[in-house]
């Protein structure tokens, strides 16, 4: 208990929980209409963007997220444009886009700073890369895609199950979608400096399939989603203060413990009323 206690008694402590709780309640909502869409991996292909544009960033002494937010936004719609208007599948082009973002942001670090501290807190994450700047960024962007889920929520409800039907009753189907593309895009940034380039994705994944064990109404999933999201994080957080492991690794496996006893409880009500 009084480890516990003096956890919260160190500024970057706080700073962690206070961005980590936005950007996982951020992630596993938006995560429902990305696994529904079957869209899911699109957190692992912009995180990959992201490192791209930060290690080009750093390489030339410019601020990482300011840089990274509007390349992964404009990744995000030309990959929504690209597996719209071409016949290269979702995975396909997520592929494409992330190896390539992956590749390029390697090539820059090799040939300018390395695998120096910054870099590597981008690819594992680390609570110790965010200062102060960056934690009121990222409320004010997290409070906004907060803002627009909830008021958009009815019509990224009626595109997640069926465009076709939402287009022909008036709903601006390319424009939601476009809008879930860029609220993904600042959500996978924001994560970045908690969970890193490489585990970013499961705050979007793991969360929804979830809930989906557990619940069958949208609106139950995206609320389940949601509290699992946060309560994994903090126990993810707090699990990597007490036994010294890295907090996106820890946050990980939290979330993948949560799943598989979901899944063992929806087995076992199914057995039950077979």
């Amino acid at each position: 208990m009084n480890l516990l206690l003096e956890m919260f008694t160190y500024p970057f402590i706080l700073r962690a929980f206070v961005v980590g709780i936005l950007v996982s309640l951020c992630a596993a909502l938006l995560g429902v209409s990305l696994v529904l869409k079957r869209y899911s991996m699109i957190g692992d292909g912009l995180s990959h963007v992201s490192f791209g544009a930060l290690a080009v960033a750093l390489a030339c002494g410019w601020a990482p997220l300011p840089v990274s937010i509007p390349v992964v936004i404009l990744a995000a719609l030309g990959l929504l444009r690209l597996t719209e208007r071409s016949r290269i599948g979702a995975d396909a082009a997520i592929a494409v886009v992330s190896a390539s973002a992956l590749a390029i942001g390697v090539i820059v670090t090799s040939l300018t700073t390395g695998m120096t501290t910054d870099v590597d807190s981008y690819m594992f994450g680390s609570i110790l890369a965010m200062d102060r700047s960056d934690v009121v960024l990222s409320v004010g962007l997290c409070a906004a895609v907060l803002l627009l889920f909830v008021l958009c929520y009815h019509r990224l409800f009626a595109i997640t199950f069926d465009e076709s039907f939402s287009r022909a009753t008036g709903v601006k189907v390319d424009w939601y979608n476009t809008l879930l593309s860029v609220l993904t895009a600042l959500t996978i940034v924001l994560g970045m400096r908690m969970m890193g380039a490489m585990l970013i994705s499961s705050l979007v994944i793991f969360p929804a399939l979830t809930a989906m064990r557990l619940l069958r109404s949208f609106r139950g999933v995206v609320l389940c989603s949601g509290v699992l999201g946060v309560v994994c994080f903090c126990l993810g957080l707090t699990g990597s203060y007490l036994f010294s492991t890295p907090v996106g690794a820890t946050v990980v496996l939290v979330d993948l413990a949560a799943f598989l006893c979901a899944w063992a409880l929806g087995s076992l009500s199914r057995r039950q009323r077979s």
